[in-house]
């Protein structure tokens, strides 16, 4: 670039530069534009880009860039337009920047820049001010007010304190006021209404009181108000002094407001937002909203204290709002609306996307007609009265991702036609009372989350629902009438969280396969009629937080593995048949997090579980396994050796014999079954020498060639996998000694 000293504008936006910005810049001297802005540059600014003299215009907006600006940059005495937006800019505003009299634009926005807001009154000419998404604290000048260039000031997304100056009120040309995301507290200065020039006011997610001046409901340019998010009060002004011809987003949301919702919205036909939602609002809502405003498009009016009644007074607002074609959101939860759901929903926009009635007494059946709503992904109506059956028809709604229908009185069966949601991915059922089973067709929706709790369903758990791999979140059952056993498929679940069968009829042991479920945190299984020892796969659900397996009818020892199992806040195995010595580490210490009550057989623990100790007879009997597994060990070496040697002397005096009638082929004798019985005395427990994890060795006395031989008799159990092959393989190796 050095070859071209002479040229005079560069700009390489959206061009996917990397690197460090080279050095070389800085000796285009007669450079005036430099933009390279929306690229990948990193590193520090160099420092070169002082000698830019003749430099008016510098944008390096969305870069990577980091550091400091460097105090070079104060040679840059005609620049007007200085833009770093969007960078990792860190340390103070540089003080020179106060001195460049030309600037007309200064964007130093998202970036880390802290300290207070730098002394600008000397920038006359100073049209645009952005600082907003950085660290600045402090107050707000006074002297901002002395700018009066000024046409946009955005400080929003910083930690400033303090109350808002009224000096601001001579910025007369200002269009955009930005105050977003502060500490501001105080009331809203009444001056704010001599800006007769302001599109944009956003004053919301600050902490600022009191009510809302008169002044400001009478600015005609207005058309963006957002104060969402503060602590004002007072009501909204109802009468004809309010002048808002172009405004477009009234947000008043999440205050203290109380009164009615002000019939003068009704004129502002270009609104396409009204969000009034959380504050104390009455009343009915203006039947007028939907008849004049056809560009509305969100309407949130929820957790107030609205009202409708059984008799429709109050519900007349939603047939006017079937004259806004434009509609995508419709909240009016958390009210006091009574009655039935008008079937005019169905002629609703069919832009709609989210409905929300919830937290409501609203009465009577889901229309059919909210079938129309195609485009519609969120559907919350619970918390009502609502009756009746889930209809069919709720399966055409193919955008459908949440779907809430809990704390109501529905009845009848969840339909199967929920399984054409392949977006669904938020289901909630329960409590209501639904019967029947859980339609396997789930299994075709990507559900994070199931919740069909305290309901009077039946039956076995479909394992197709147990196949749903997208359940991340938690899957519940409890409360209902599930029969059955839990399906091996829950291993399935390798990233659910929270599982909670309790409260239903389900019987059983608990798969194994539990222990594939690798995220899972809270496992209830309580007030069921499982039977059986907790499986050791339980061991490797390293995040269990929470384990609840009490009354049931589950017996065996407490796993040690539970003690050390460092995540486990919370066991409650009371009230089945557990036996034997309650360990004494990990969860076992915390006799306010284990609950073991009700288990007539356990003893030991930590002294404050007030367990009987451990008796003589209860050691004996853990040293007695360790002595039948010893000997049943020995027995099966002994066996095996008395096969050898009867292998051995069968195979000698087979060749002796030369023509023997119980010969066959010359290879085996043939002994029949009625013969082993007769030599076993039936299988006597008497003659029972040895018992396996394959099968049980007897004893027996047999005539073989006119003498009384004593023989091995062994009784393979083909109920154990792998009995068959072991036998094979034993007898193979009786072949290998006879040989």
């Amino acid at each position: 670039m050095g070859d071209w000293p002479s040229l005079r504008r560069v700009e390489m936006q959206y061009n996917m530069l990397d690197g460090q910005m080279p050095r070389s810049l800085g000796s285009l001297g007669g450079l005036e534009i430099l933009h390279l802005s929306n690229n990948k540059l990193a590193g520090m600014i160099p420092s070169e880009i002082g000698n830019l003299t003749n430099l008016v215009s510098l944008n390096l907006n969305y870069n990577h860039l980091t550091g400091s600006v460097p105090s070079s940059l104060r040679n840059l005495q005609r620049v007007e337009n200085f833009q770093v937006w969007g960078n990792q800019l860190t340390w103070l505003i540089p003080s020179f920047l106060g001195n460049l009299s030309t600037l007309t634009i200064l964007n130093l926005g998202t970036n880390m820049f802290e300290g207070e807001i730098l002394p600008l009154q000397a920038l006359p000419s100073l049209t645009a001010l952005v600082l907003q998404e950085n660290k600045l604290h402090g107050g707000l000048p006074s002297w901002i007010g002395n700018l009066s260039s000024l046409t946009y000031l955005s400080l929003g997304g910083n930690t400033l304190t303090g109350t808002i100056p009224e000096s601001l009120g001579n910025l007369h040309i200002l269009s955009g006021l930005v105050l977003v995301e502060n500490n501001f507290t105080g009331s809203i200065p009444s001056s704010l209404g001599n800006l007769r020039a302001l599109s944009d006011l956003y004053l919301d997610k600050n902490q600022l009181t009191g009510q809302i001046p008169s002044s400001i409901f009478n600015m005609s340019s207005l058309s963006l108000f957002n104060v969402q998010f503060n602590q004002l009060t007072g009501s909204l002004p109802a009468g004809k002094g309010v002048n808002f011809p172009v405004l477009g987003i009234f947000n008043a949301g999440e205050n203290m407001f109380h009164g009615a919702i002000p019939p003068w919205l009704c004129n502002c036909s270009m609104l396409t937002k009204i969000a009034v939602e959380e504050n104390m609002v009455s009343g009915t809502v203006p039947p007028c909203l939907g008849d004049n405003l056809k560009s509305l498009s969100i309407l949130t009016l929820g957790q107030n204290q609205l009202v409708a009644n059984e008799d429709d007074h109050g519900w007349d607002f939603m047939s006017g709002l079937t004259n806004s074609s434009h509609l995508r959101i419709l909240d009016f939860s958390s009210n006091k609306f009574r009655g039935v759901i008008p079937n005019l929903v169905a002629n609703l926009s069919t832009e709609l996307q989210a409905i929300n009635i919830a937290n409501n007494m609203i009465s009577g059946n889901i229309p059919e007609g909210i079938r129309n709503l195609v485009n519609l992904s969120y559907l919350l109506m619970n918390s009502n009265s609502l009756e009746g059956t889930i209809p069919s028809s709720l399966g055409r709604l193919q955008r459908l991702s949440i779907l809430y229908l809990s704390t109501n009185n529905l009845s009848g069966q969840i339909p199967p036609t929920l399984g054409n949601l392949t977006l669904l991915n938020k289901l909630y059922l329960g409590p209501n009372s639904l019967s029947g089973p859980v339609p396997s067709s789930l299994r075709s929706c990507p559900l994070q989350l199931l919740d069909v709790q305290h309901n009077k369903l039946s039956g076995p758990f479909p394992k197709e629902v147990f196949l749903i791999s997208t359940l991340s979140n938690f899957m519940y059952f409890q409360s209902n009438l599930f029969s059955g056993s839990v399906p091996l498929e829950i291993g399935s679940l390798t990233h659910i969280t929270d599982i909670d069968l309790s409260d239903n009829q389900i019987s059983g042991e608990i798969p194994a396969s539990i222990g594939d479920c690798e995220s899972l945190q809270f496992l209830r299984m309580q007030r069921n009629f499982l039977q059986g020892g907790m499986p050791a796969s339980v061991g490797l659900l390293k995040g269990l937080q929470i384990l609840d397996l009490s009354h049931n009818n589950l017996s065996g020892e407490i796993p040690e593995f539970l003690g050390s199992m460092k995540g486990l806040g919370g066991l409650n195995l009371s009230f089945n048949h557990f036996e034997g010595e309650v360990p004494e580490d990990g969860i076992f210490l915390d006799v306010n997090a284990t609950s073991i009550e009700g288990n007539q057989g356990l003893c030991g623990g930590i002294p404050a579980m007030k367990l009987s100790p451990c008796s003589t007879h209860t050691t004996k009997k853990r040293s007695l396994k360790l002595i039948m597994i010893v000997s049943i060990s020995t027995a099966v070496l002994l066996l095996i050796v008395l096969l050898a040697l009867f292998a051995f002397w069968y195979s000698k005096s087979k060749s002796q014999q030369t023509n023997s009638d119980l010969s066959l082929n010359g290879l085996h004798i043939r002994v029949s079954y009625a013969e082993l019985v007769n030599a076993t005395n039936g299988f006597a427990s008497e003659n029972l020498i040895g018992v396996g994890s394959f099968g049980s060795v007897y004893k027996g006395r047999m005539m073989i060639n006119n003498q009384h031989v004593i023989v091995a008799v062994k009784v393979p159990n083909l109920q154990q996998r792998g009995a068959s092959r072991s036998f094979v393989a034993e007898c193979e190796t009786l072949q290998c000694v006879r040989h």
